[in-house]
């Protein structure tokens, strides 16, 4: 699956998962391939990405939302911008 990060300051990352944990308003859930068409409003917590290397990784978010569709998973979030 491609997974894209995005914030209102540019990319927080794209790269090929295995699996994403997001921090939806209605509870965390997982995306894995194949999963259903969905767009999910998202809260403050952690979104956790397995790559197809095995790395796991977190990004702590603040709001935002996904769209997941063709194993596409894309996220737009607000967050801290780690340059400033």
């Amino acid at each position: 699956m491609l997974l894209t990060i995005v914030a209102p300051w540019g990319n927080v990352c794209k790269t090929t998962v295995e699996s994403v944990t997001l921090p939806s308003v209605e509870g965390s859930f997982t995306v894995l391939h194949s999963h259903a068409p969905i767009i999910a409003q998202l809260r403050d917590g952690d979104v956790t990405y397995v790559e197809e290397s095995g790395n796991e990784n977190r990004v702590t978010i603040k709001s935002g939302f996904v769209r997941v569709v063709n194993d596409n998973v894309e996220v737009c979030v607000e967050m801290e911008n780690p340059e400033q």
